[in-house]
């Protein structure tokens, strides 16, 4: 769990958004193996992503924060160059869902998911609702081995034996 965000590094706000995807993640069965919060810095970024995806801290990375238009938001900058692919179905499911609850205001972000090595990573935005919006109708399901016809746990390395075919 990575919370991108000045305001929450600096000691402004408590970090709201990493706790909302937290807390479903953990009701959902899943284990939180680590959760930082950085600021909004390019080279922090893409450094605690690529140490969290090569010491294989992680199978799935949540991140919130960071995907707007403002002058400091510069998650998928630091993040995209280290993906080896893109899951645009993402994007265009997340607009979807974001549409139904902020109308208009979802173009206003640039969340995005992909996959570094074996890990799977997500950047919302750094809103409470858009992490509600994100997990309750994407990502609870697609990270989920039981939702059918099929979900991301069977790619998952450690989970590939354990998903029913």
């Amino acid at each position: 769990m990575l919370t991108i965000s000045d305001g929450v590094h600096h000691g402004a706000r408590e970090d709201r958004s990493g706790a909302v995807l937290e807390e479903r993640a953990v009701a959902a069965g899943h284990e939180i193996t680590w959760r930082g919060v950085l600021p909004d810095e390019r080279e922090e970024i893409a450094a605690c992503l690529a140490r969290l995806c090569d010491e294989d801290v992680a199978d799935v990375v949540l991140s919130t924060g960071g995907t707007g238009f403002a002058p400091r938001d510069v998650t998928p900058e630091a993040i995209k160059p280290l993906c080896t692919r893109e899951m645009d179905g993402f994007t265009v499911l997340f607009h979807q869902a974001s549409h139904g609850t902020v109308g208009l205001s979802t173009l206003q972000s640039r969340a995005f998911a992909g996959q570094i090595g074996d890990t799977f990573i997500f950047c919302l935005p750094g809103s409470t609702g858009a992490c509600r919006d994100g997990w309750d109708h994407v990502l609870r399901d697609e990270l989920d081995s039981r939702y059918r016809p099929c979900s991301l746990a069977g790619l998952v390395p450690r989970l590939r034996d354990l998903v029913p075919s």
